[in-house]
Formats: C-alpha cells, structure tokens, sequence
C-alpha cells in the first residue's frame, strides 16, 4: 500500500507541474479554465479523500506514529473532504477560498516538515516530542519521496484544482 501511496503522490505532483505550466500560459490557461474547470471541485474532494484515508491507513494500519507536525497537517487536511463536497453541492466562493487557504497552509507545513527530515534547517525539538520525532522517515520511496512530501503533493494539486475552478467566471443567475 505505501508504494500505490506513493505512486498516486507522483501522479499528483506530475498533475500540479501541468496545471501550473498550464496556467502559466496564458492561451493554455483558456482552455484549462474552459475545459478542466468543470470537473476540477471532484478531483479535488477525490484527492482529498484518498490522501485522508492514506493517512489513516499509515496509522491505524501500519502502525506508523503521527509526529506533531503530522498532526498539523492532518487538521489541515481532513476537513478538506467535508468543505470540497460541501462547496460541490452548494457552490460558495467564501468556502472556496477558505479551502485554498487550508490547503496552501498545510503545504507550507508539508514542505517544513519535509525539510526537518532532509535535516535542511535545525530541528524541531521545541515542539516535536522524543516520542514522535518530526525527523522520523517512515517512509523512504524512490529515495526521496517521505511522508510529508506526499501530503505536499496532495496539498499543491487540491489548491491548484480550486485555484483553477475559482477561475472560472461567475454564472448570474436570473431572478424571475
């Protein structure tokens, strides 16, 4: 299961990379608007989803011990499924950027998480406990590819399938 993890982790940083080159430009960022839009709110909660149920699976299955910073991200990510679905049956723009923001917040924290296990700032010993060490790697695939760096993965592609359907014009709707 931690390699279909992480194979879907690829799979979702590969999506992030075309979704930013094609909102980079602005011809393909039309099409992408036009074309991706429509169905980029259930991709979003589908990610959301698997990377909710992925987490809990690590834990409760796999035994592996969430370190605070996992904890972190996880308060940034479970909530995710319940307010993508509720923006997909009652579309809000407040909720859609709440839900950008979130996903924004944990991959900043997925990306400092990743970096106190590469060992590429100090550490967080003031806030991490011996028992659940944030520089603990449970997962080592490909060689490079941990734990946080997956939820970066799910968060990046969940904030650019919003970002992408909140490009999409507003529809008025007629008042009779």
């Amino acid at each position: 299961m931690v390699l279909f993890f992480s194979l879907l982790s690829l799979l979702a940083l590969a999506a992030s990379l075309g979704l930013v080159t094609m909102m980079a430009r602005p011809g393909l960022r039309a099409t992408a608007v036009r074309e991706l839009g429509g169905y980029a709110l259930p991709v979003a909660v589908t990610v959301a989803t698997v990377s909710t149920l992925g987490s809990l699976y690590l834990s409760e299955v796999e035994g592996f011990v969430p370190c605070l910073l996992c904890w972190v991200q996880r308060g940034f990510m479970y909530p995710l499924v319940l307010l993508l679905a509720w923006v997909i049956v009652r579309p809000n723009r407040v909720v859609q950027l709440l839900v950008l923001v979130m996903s924004i917040g944990g991959a900043l924290t997925a990306a400092y998480h990743y970096g106190e296990q590469q060992g590429w700032w100090g550490g967080s010993e003031e806030f991490c406990s011996a028992a659940a060490p944030c520089t603990f790697v449970w997962v080592q695939q490909f060689g490079f590819m941990s734990i946080p760096f997956m939820a970066f993965t799910g968060f990046c592609l969940i904030a650019l399938l919003v970002a992408l359907h909140m490009s999409r014009p507003v529809r008025a709707t007629s008042h009779v």
